[in-house]
């Protein structure tokens, strides 16, 4: 089966979020049990490769205003995925991927319209694959082009499209007027099509127009159909529920594996341990910790800095929290509010708290090589990979039970020897701190401490199954292309 990616960024090419993880690892899983596997990105300022000779050299966009010539360059075969990139200086050569510092780009619409019809039309040239599998928002139009504009194109007569949702709380909403500038009808602009709120909805046409939709974790999957979790779109989902599957993200363990992590002080693995204490006193360094290490439990955050990621919840704790015995490192960049926030708990608390507003990949596995416990109090976890990550390292994870969070970690059971974590389910500071102090009540036990940490390392969260999963979605969806998406008059 060939199977074309599609999806805003990819590492190591560019990256915000978990998004660019996936799109890096589950390929190369599919690659490997089989399939031919192409993956599509735009060509940002910050994308470097070692061809920029296109390998389509142009290609004609249509827009409202004007034609857009774009080309794709070829950035070879890793792994046995083939990588191209949507070249276009205007749109993608800047400093930023979505925004810049004053705010989101204003023509993103265009944009990621761009892009999705100069993955149609270079899939034409390159190869028509059986599958279209596009993620977010930002390549949620290719379904919905397939349906209107190249409804009638023989080339992509037979395609499947499967969308992937990775953020509900993302979705590419823009003022109406979008539709023809795009090149789109304004029949598209109706309440079972892609109208919201008298706006155009990129992530609701991902929504209707594919043939199967997936979302990276079985319990979130049951919570986007919920007015809680669905952002207003849970309607949507919930009509069409018999085709909306869940499957967890998986783990990339070339990368993330202390047995053989370059990027840490001392490998180790659950049968000798031994090396962790060597990757604490690395990272007490890193974070420029000077006073003497007393043994107290580090608990470590890496994070973007975003509403959905509980951090408000430290305001409401954090004069108890550094009362404990206990020293915390964070790691992150975002949101400004909770940049500022870190910063002043550090300035308030400095022998207690340290931060580092960074995106650093190298200091990234230092916290968690070196951490004892790791913290992801999300309001929302469509999946996260940094509890999988943990768990791994044999540093235990304190989070949220929501998403991909309760998938993934098991409550301790003391009494049982059984268990990975800790978890928490009211969403405010009182139950976070109450989970947090459970771990820190735990840690003194350490026999107890080294049952948690192995019960987690030897857990087993790689692509492979996830990559199986996959495929049997994109049977699926090749079987019933085309008959759950309304028709584009």
């Amino acid at each position: 089966m060939h199977i074309v990616f599609a999806a805003s960024e990819c590492v190591p090419y560019s990256k915000t979020g978990g998004l660019a993880d996936v799109i890096g690892a589950l390929p190369r899983a599919l690659a490997a049990i089989g399939h031919r596997v192409s993956v599509f990105v735009p060509r940002y300022k910050e994308t470097h490769l070692n061809t920029t000779e296109p390998i389509v050299r142009s290609i004609t966009i249509p827009f409202d205003d004007r034609y857009r010539f774009c080309s794709i360059l070829a950035g070879g075969n890793h792994a046995g995925v083939d990588h191209y990139f949507v070249e276009y200086a205007p749109y993608f050569d800047r400093d930023g991927i979505y925004s810049s510092p004053v705010g989101d780009y204003p023509d993103n619409a265009e944009r990621f319209a761009l892009f999705c019809r100069a993955v149609l039309e270079a899939s034409k040239v390159i190869g028509v694959p059986d599958i279209f599998h596009c993620h977010d928002w930002q390549a949620a139009l290719i379904p919905v082009f397939l349906r209107s504009q190249y409804a009638e194109d023989p080339a992509l007569q037979d395609v499947a499209t499967v969308f992937t949702i990775h953020n509900m709380g993302y979705q590419g909403v823009f003022p109406p007027e979008t539709l023809p500038l795009i090149g789109l009808p304004w029949d598209l602009l109706a309440i079972s099509k892609l109208e919201f709120f008298g706006n155009v909805n990129f992530l609701k046409g991902g929504l209707i127009f594919s043939d199967i939709v997936t979302t990276v974790s079985r319990r979130y999957a049951q919570e986007i159909q919920t007015a809680e979790y669905g952002f207003s779109l849970e309607g949507v989902l919930h009509d069409r529920s018999s085709t909306v599957v869940g499957i967890l993200n998986g783990a990339d363990y070339e990368q993330w594996n202390p047995a053989t992590d370059p990027l840490i002080a001392k490998n180790y693995s659950a049968k000798d341990l031994s090396g962790k204490e060597k990757c604490r006193v690395d990272l007490l360094k890193a974070f420029g910790f000077t006073d003497k290490d007393t043994g107290s439990p580090i608990l470590g955050i890496v994070s973007r800095f975003a509403g959905q990621k509980g951090f408000d919840l430290f305001a409401q704790i954090i004069d108890r929290l550094v009362q404990e015995d206990m020293k915390l490192v964070v790691l992150g960049s975002g949101e400004k509010r909770y940049e500022e926030m870190f910063l002043r708990i550090q300035k308030h608390f400095p022998a207690k708290v340290l931060v580092k507003i960074a995106y650093d990949n190298a200091l990234a596995h230092k916290v968690e090589a070196g951490s004892d416990m790791f913290l992801m109090p999300s309001r929302y976890e469509p999946c996260g990979l940094n509890q999988m990550y943990s768990l791994k390292y044999g540093t235990v994870p304190i989070v949220r039970a929501t998403g991909g969070l309760d998938d993934t970690v098991d409550s301790w059971d003391a009494r049982h020897g059984k268990g990975t974590g800790f978890k928490f389910a009211d969403y405010n500071g009182e139950s976070l701190l109450l989970a947090i102090k459970h771990a820190l009540h735990a840690f003194r036990d350490k026999a107890a401490w080294q049952t948690i940490m192995r019960n987690g390392m030897k857990k087993d969260f790689s692509w492979e199954k996830s990559a199986k999963e996959y495929v049997r979605v994109y049977e699926r969806a090749r079987q019933t292309r085309g008959l759950i998406v309304p028709e584009v008059v």
